[in-house]
């Protein structure tokens, strides 16, 4: 199932369009926004694609680290589970200083 971000309606994978407020699935469901976000977010060095303990074969061979350029479209098209594709982007982030003063 695919969430629309914009009236947060589930719709089946295979929707292009939002079952409720006809938005574009291609650019924005939950995952097309969130991939957006990371591919736009200069701390995000790669894009993990996480998936669920039971899910289908295809869906296990997306589970890997990609570069952000390079992160595959969810849900995966290919997708055998019967409740969907479930899998989900997780960000790599750059490593970051903590700047503040010493605790005491």
């Amino acid at each position: 199932m695919q969430t629309c971000s914009r009236c947060n309606a589930s719709s089946p994978d295979q929707a292009a369009n939002c079952v409720r407020c006809n938005a574009d699935l291609g650019t924005l469901s939950a995952t097309a926004v969130a991939l957006r976000r990371f591919k736009e977010n200069q701390r995000v060095k790669a894009i993990r694609v996480t998936v669920a303990h039971d899910a289908c074969p295809i869906c296990f061979g997306l589970m890997k680290t990609y570069p952000k350029d390079l992160a595959p479209a969810l849900p995966h098209p290919g997708c055998s589970h019967p409740d969907g594709c479930r899998c989900f982007y997780e960000p790599v982030l750059e490593e970051t200083a903590i700047v503040g003063k010493a605790v005491k």
